[in-house]
């Protein structure tokens, strides 16, 4: 028979509730009582009764996670953070895609109420008000990447603006006075900050922005195909590619190797995330870094803040992003620059 509780708290010599306290982290047990508790439990393989736990703790011990789709790099260094903090919290992690509608948000939610204990939601495509209207309104959230500048929840949102401000002015700083933007889809929170930092670099340095300079992509790598074919056809081509995320940066990249259009000698081009694969590119692509794992880290261990301190103070955090210059835009690969929130430079350009 398995072993129960009980047994452990006889073995170990204290109270069953000694033992509760030690197995839920829920109070003060001396150092080496808490050792000697963990030895019985490993030597008797206790596994702690979840129903049971849930019912004493009023936990669940479970993080819910809505992301709008579950394929690609970006997302999946998103959980890998996320996880990391959950597994140091000895919780679990229940992942779901709301497909980047309202009515995948609401079967997402459905699927998950009453197993969580707290809720991280990225959705760029939905703003804060149609999302209140489907979370439940005592359970701990935390936003990622949502449209809205309100203190309706704790959120975190990368500095979209910034970024792509910091990485038109770079190509314009190497002479590119026709830049191609390959944008994301306009619905999305992140492609239009992106695009508006972009706009706001070229106005700063004098350059109006040319529509057909601008092509929309979905964030996919085939969109970034289309799109950088699309623009090698136009009489005065552009001589750089700004694209909205790696993906695009990449599928455009093989568009002008089909092409015969040598990067960076004939066009430049530039992506936004930096997900893993970017820098094993042929040329390394350069592109705005986030750190996407982090990213998820620092939400999980928001959303952990909220669920023991109880705290109602909610806070808005915005995620620098950085600079990473290599060989796809045929600069000096050898420095890079932080950029803070705001668009606006922090520096004078040098090596950091």
């Amino acid at each position: 028979m398995a072993s129960t509780i009980r047994d452990v708290a006889r073995e170990a010599g204290v109270s069953v509730a000694t033992v509760s306290r030690v197995i839920n982290n829920s109070g003060p047990v001396h150092a080496d009582t808490r050792r000697r508790i963990d030895d019985v439990a490993k030597r008797l393989r206790y596994i702690p009764n979840g129903a049971a736990r849930t019912l004493s703790t009023r936990r669940a011990q479970t993080i819910g996670v809505v992301l709008p789709d579950l394929y690609g790099e970006f997302f999946s260094e998103v959980i890998r953070g996320i996880d990391q903090e959950v597994q140091r919290s000895g919780w679990h992690l229940l992942v779901s895609s709301s497909h980047n509608d309202r009515a995948g948000i609401e079967a997402a939610l459905r699927a998950m109420r009453g197993r969580v204990d707290g809720l991280i939601v990225m959705s760029p495509d939905l703003d804060t008000h149609i999302l209140a209207q489907n979370l439940p309104d005592k359970l701990p959230v935390v936003l990622l990447n949502c449209a809205g500048d309100d203190d309706i929840y704790n959120s975190l949102n990368i500095d979209n603006r910034g970024g792509a401000f910091a990485m038109t002015e770079h190509l314009l700083r190497q002479g590119h006075g026709r830049i191609g933007l390959i944008t994301g889809p306009m619905r999305n929170h992140d492609a239009r900050e992106r695009l508006r930092g972009a706009h706001e670099a070229l106005a700063a340095a004098g350059v109006t922005a040319a529509p057909e300079l601008e092509v929309a992509g979905d964030f996919s790598e085939q969109s970034g195909h289309r799109a950088a074919l699309e623009l090698l056809e136009l009489e005065q081509r552009p001589t750089a590619l700004f694209a909205a995320n790696d993906s695009m940066a990449i599928g455009a990249l093989s568009a002008l190797r089909e092409a015969g259009v040598r990067v960076p000698e004939e066009m430049a081009i530039a992506g936004f995330d930096d997900i893993p694969i970017a820098r094993y590119m042929s040329p390394p692509l350069t592109t705005v870094r986030v750190s996407i794992s982090e990213l998820g880290d620092q939400a999980a261990r928001r959303l952990f803040q909220v669920i023991t301190e109880l705290t109602g103070e909610r806070r808005q955090e915005l995620l620098p992003t950085e600079l990473v210059v290599r060989r796809s835009c045929g600069a000096d690969p050898g420095w890079r620059r932080v950029r803070h929130e705001g668009g606006g430079d922090d520096g004078d350009g040098d090596a950091v």
